[in-house]
C-alpha cells in the first residue's frame, strides 16, 4: 500500500499545503529519538526536492541538535479528513539561523512568527505515501495562540536569554548549534 518517490510531486505539495499539522522524527546514534509536532502554517515545499519550517523558540531544541549531529530528518503529514493519506518525508536536515547568509531570503517564503529562531530545511531523499486508514477523521478548531502570546511577552532580549538557557544543548547534552 506504500508507495515511493524520489522528489515531491505537485499533488504532494498540494496534500503538505493543506494539512494543519505535521510531525518531525530526528535521532542521534545514541539517545533519545525526538518526535515533535508542529503546527502555525510555518511548513513550505520549496522545490522537488527541498522543503522546510520556521522553527519558534520552545522548550528545547531537539531538532537543531540531532541535525548537527546526525543529520537525518522525517517529517510526517496525515489527513485527518474523510479522504485517508499519510506523507512522509525523508532526508537530511540543514539548519539556518537570522544572522546566517541567506537567511532573510528563506524567511520571506515563511509567517513572520514571534519567538523564530531557525529555518529547519530538509533535503528531500524519497517521500512516501500510504493508505492512513487507521488515522481518526477530526476537524481543525483553531490554531493556539500561546506560544505566539508567550513570546511577545518576552520580547527579544527574554528570547535571547531564553535561548541561552534552554535551547543550547538537548536533552542528551548535543551541542544544537544555536550559537554557532
Amino acid at each position: 500500500m506504500a508507495d515511493f518517490t524520489d522528489h515531491i510531486t505537485d499533488k504532494h505539495a498540494e496534500f503538505i499545503k493543506a494539512q494543519p499539522i505535521f510531525f518531525t522524527a530526528t535521532a542521534c546514534a545514541t539517545g533519545r529519538i525526538n518526535l515533535s509536532p508542529k503546527g502555525m502554517d510555518c511548513f513550505r515545499v520549496l522545490g522537488p526536492n527541498l522543503c522546510g519550517y520556521l522553527d519558534v523558540t520552545g522548550s528545547g531544541n531537539e531538532t537543531s541538535a540531532h541535525i548537527k549531529n546526525d543529520g537525518r530528518i522525517t517529517v510526517m503529514f496525515n489527513s485527518f479528513t474523510r479522504n485517508a493519506l499519510i506523507l512522509r518525508l525523508y532526508g537530511k536536515g540543514r539548519v539556518v539561523r537570522p544572522h546566517h547568509e541567506g537567511f532573510d531570503e528563506l524567511a520571506a517564503n515563511f509567517p513572520e512568527l514571534p519567538g523564530a529562531r531557525q529555518i529547519i530545511l530538509i533535503d528531500v531523499e524519497s517521500v512516501q505515501t500510504s493508505c492512513g486508514y487507521g488515522v481518526p477523521e477530526m476537524e481543525m478548531k483553531a490554531e493556539r495562540q500561546t506560544l505566539k502570546k508567550w513570546a511577545q511577552g518576552k520580547g527579544d532580549d527574554g528570547i535571547d536569554t531564553y535561548q541561552k538557557k534552554n535551547n543550547v544543548t538537548s536533552i542528551d547534552g548535543f551541542d544544537a548549534g544555536l550559537m554557532d
